[in-house]
């Protein structure tokens, strides 16, 4: 369905129960581990029937080609941040699934990428100038929002640019099966305003929403969502 990162939080635990979030996230990461093949073959050329995608991945490298460092933040196999890097940007990628980074590095010589939990990134403070985040948070409850958008603001430079993007709804949908492989997959949909509050309630400035119907026969038939937001530059 699209591009998925989720927070894997890492502490000690009983071996025979787990807390909710930590089984869901776990739950998460194998689900794409597993899907990795089959997502790969399905999403690693979207872009190129995507135009505004690539209308604002354009005007995202424009703004940080020179700035320094950039991360996409839930990268899956890396499609994102190849377009990055060959529009001149600094790029590198992190995502919860292991399998994915694995493709992500095949497929994309020269660009680092490695396993990492949105939620505790083992990132200084004020490390990137910008950050990608595709569809990085399908999977993570509106409860969370906050939190994991706090770890981005965190790790931005003071003036550093988000750009965030999700599916426009209000439902949940679940999956137990994928492309006809197993997963336990829960896809959130959200409101443009409702991922803004979040955003504002982190700290961040809200620079831009812009929203577009699916695109027909190229990706799943929900609406889409773009928000350019930024970190202010006095903190």
């Amino acid at each position: 369905m699209s591009r998925a990162v989720s927070g894997l939080r890492v502490a000690k635990h009983s071996a025979s129960v787990n807390p909710p979030e930590v089984t869901k996230t776990r739950n998460t990461q194998l689900s794409y581990d597993r899907l990795a093949n089959e997502y790969v073959h399905r999403i690693y050329h979207e872009l190129k029937d995507k135009p505004l995608d690539r209308e604002l991945l354009d005007r995202f490298a424009a703004r940080l080609r020179s700035a320094g460092p950039v991360c996409d933040l839930g990268c899956g196999p890396g499609h994102v941040a190849r377009y990055l890097h060959d529009r001149g940007v600094n790029i590198c990628g992190i995502d919860l699934s292991a399998e994915l980074i694995e493709h992500a590095r095949q497929l994309n010589p020269g660009i680092e990428f490695r396993q990492g939990d949105m939620f505790a990134l083992d990132i200084p403070d004020a490390t990137w100038a910008g950050i990608a985040a595709f569809y990085s948070i399908i999977h993570i409850p509106k409860a969370e929002h906050v939190k994991v958008l706090s770890e981005m603001w965190r790790i931005l430079r003071p003036g550093g640019l988000l750009l965030i993007t999700f599916h426009v709804g209000d439902e949940i949908l679940h999956f137990d099966e994928l492309w006809g492989v197993k997963v336990a997959l829960d896809f959130h949909l959200f409101r443009s305003e409702e991922v803004a509050n979040s955003l504002r309630a982190a700290g961040f400035l809200i620079e831009q929403v812009i929203e577009r119907d699916p695109y027909p026969q190229v990706e799943a038939q929900t609406r889409r969502a773009y928000l350019f937001a930024r970190k202010p530059e006095d903190v």
